[in-house]
């Protein structure tokens, strides 16, 4: 059954929760570099959605899509959660975290752009508007507002940031060719993943306890930016009777995050930013007003 208030309510706390993402990922990265906080996060976002999916009573579709299409989830998962997060992490890694969670809500219009080769889709006006407003955004933020200086706060963090995108708009149009229970779907994705991201811990870093504050953030991130979070919004869009009213709350979460980066993290936000977010969140409502098969997938980054 519709319940349109259950749905607002589980679609705030869904976008609470990722807003609190970036200044979770400053905070675990304080304390352990980025192989040791994907490889605790990733587990500890595997158990949680083992746990949901078990409630649900869905344990079942986990060995019968395994058994179905053991490649390809086996790629997704090197997708999502391996790979991307092994990249956005580590461009927060090289950035304040204002800048690296800014550049990645650009991953909207970039899904855009990687339909047209990989979807045979074809850009219109619109979306070259929505590019181009969401890109100058970028160059303002990663500049600090001197985009002819071209200084960037970090290079190759800027690259990472928008390489991201480019992962996580992957993920989501190969994810379109699943038509599978997407919540049992991503907990197989982060099953696999597991011990994957803890033999790169090994191999790149060393497999040990942080300290508490650090194991707490990471922690954190893996039930609330990965798993559980995912578990409301989806609960929430099933419940809703327009898919819209819940999906549009997603553009308030990166105005929660900078008001948690600057209170938590203490980052003073520079004007930059909040100039970058006014051409960047126009630019996402521009691309997400096209062709339905363009629209947002039902998730935020």
């Amino acid at each position: 059954m519709k319940d349109d208030r259950k749905a607002l309510m589980l679609g705030l706390a869904a976008v609470l929760l990722w807003s609190t993402a970036a200044t979770a990922f400053k905070l675990a990265l304080r304390e352990m570099d980025v192989f040791q906080l994907v490889a605790w996060s990733v587990s500890a976002s595997a158990f949680a959605l083992l746990l949901i999916v078990g409630w649900q009573g869905k344990l079942h579709l986990l060995f019968a899509s395994l058994r179905a299409q053991p490649l390809y989830f086996l790629a997704m998962a090197a997708i999502n959660p391996l790979l991307y997060y092994l990249v956005l992490l580590h461009a927060y890694d090289l950035l304040p975290a204002q800048q690296a969670q800014t550049i990645n809500y650009t991953w909207a219009i970039t899904l855009a752009l990687l339909a047209v080769p990989l979807l045979g889709q074809s850009l219109g006006r619109r979306d070259l508007l929505a590019a181009a407003l969401g890109y100058t955004g970028v160059v303002i933020i990663a500049t600090e507002g001197q985009p002819l200086a071209m200084a960037f706060t970090s290079l190759p963090g800027v690259a990472l940031a928008l390489g991201s995108t480019l992962i996580w708009a992957l993920y989501w149009i190969l994810n379109t060719r699943n038509q599978r229970d997407p919540l049992a779907s991503l907990c197989l994705n982060f099953i696999l993943a597991t011990p994957a991201a803890w033999l790169l811990c090994a191999l790149f870093s060393a497999v040990e306890i942080a300290s508490w504050q650090g194991l707490s953030a990471a922690l954190y991130v893996g039930l609330f930016e990965m798993g559980i979070t995912f578990a409301l919004w989806s609960s929430a869009l099933r419940l809703a009777s327009s898919v819209a009213r819940v999906g549009n709350l997603i553009f308030l979460s990166p105005l929660f995050s900078l008001v948690f980066i600057s209170t938590i993290l203490g980052e003073a936000i520079h004007p930059a930013t909040l100039v970058g977010l006014a051409l960047i969140i126009p630019g996402v409502l521009l691309q997400q007003a096209g062709s339905p098969p363009r629209s947002a997938p039902d998730a935020v980054s």
